[in-house]
């Protein structure tokens, strides 16, 4: 009889450089993998969740350092391309606390050029499929990445983070929650997204209607407030852990990593979130902000593993 395998699950999007200065303020920097989606997937691969990165490859240095480091840290590349374009970067600057702002040289570049024969159905053993960020608003890639989550739907849960960029706001990107929504059974955004999107609403109020039109679980961020929570008709607000921010370049990545783990681990993922408890939502929630603060005590993109949470 054939070993039974543990599922998986699937990320779609980015794998970029992230150009981060070597000090602040300094006019040199440091070439670090990064890419909200591969941030995500290593994440989950650090706290033992067998996960598929499907990303477009370049064959250039940087493609091969994100591989190189993807592999390393056990994500399966199996599914991914290997593209004629070049790497995607990202220039990172830091404020004084933490906070990470990033301005992008993605034209042309390998990570937005995705086609439909590309992305091939997901097996079986796929229980989520996670995507979002840059990848998914950006065409014309971004069509063919949303097919794929209309796709996996019959068999996996939808998780979609938008984790929006202000600085790519603009007539090239195709930005609709809305439409996300209707996919998406996990929808996780920030206190930021919302800000760019609904200015001065209530985090509450417009979770609620969110969770009202399909996802089984919302989920905002609220930086040094916590989150909070909506399943069904219950909103769940967690605090923040304590801890003293080096930076947050991650931070978000690596709670949608803690919260996919829990849910994971509960046997919740492979369809819809029908039968999602509030101590469910709770116990993911909480993992996904332990996850996040050991991530903001140390530089860069660096999620925990399993043994240190």
């Amino acid at each position: 009889m054939a070993e039974s395998r543990p599922p998986v699950i699937a990320v779609c999007g980015e794998a970029l450089i992230d150009l981060v200065p070597t000090a602040p303020g300094s006019t040199t920097y440091d070439a670090l993998p990064g890419g909200s989606p591969a941030n995500t997937a290593v994440a989950l691969a650090r706290l033992g969740v067998p996960v598929t990165l499907l990303a477009r490859f370049s064959a250039d240095g940087f493609g091969q350092q994100l591989r190189d480091h993807l592999v390393a840290n056990g994500v399966d590349l199996s599914r991914s391309v290997a593209a004629s374009e070049r790497s995607s970067l990202a220039i990172v600057s830091t404020a004084a606390d933490g906070s990470a702002a990033y301005r992008f040289d993605l034209a042309g570049t390998a990570d937005w050029q995705w086609t439909v024969e590309e992305l091939a159905a997901l097996p079986d053993s796929v229980v989520g499929v996670h995507a979002g960020s840059l990848a998914l608003a950006t065409p014309p890639g971004g069509a063919a990445l949303e097919e794929l989550l209309r796709r996996s739907r019959a068999t996996a849960t939808v998780s979609i983070d938008p984790n929006l960029r202000p600085g790519l706001l603009t007539a090239t990107t195709s930005v609709d929650v809305e439409r996300w929504i209707a996919l998406a059974d996990v929808l996780k955004v920030s206190s930021d997204d919302l800000a760019l999107l609904h200015p001065g609403a209530s985090p509450e109020g417009v979770a609620r209607r969110w969770a009202a039109a399909g996802p089984g679980l919302v989920v905002v961020t609220l930086a040094g407030d916590g989150a909070l929570a909506v399943v069904g008709d219950q909103v769940l607000h967690r605090p923040a852990r304590s801890v003293t921010v080096v930076d947050t370049v991650a931070a978000g990545d690596t709670f949608t990593a803690g919260l996919l783990e829990e849910l994971w681990r509960r046997g919740r993922l492979g369809g819809r979130l029908d039968g999602l408890t509030g101590e469910d939502a709770v116990a993911a929630v909480e993992r996904g902000l332990q996850a996040a603060a050991v991530t903001c005590s140390r530089p860069g993109a660096d999620p925990p593993y399993a043994t240190e949470l």
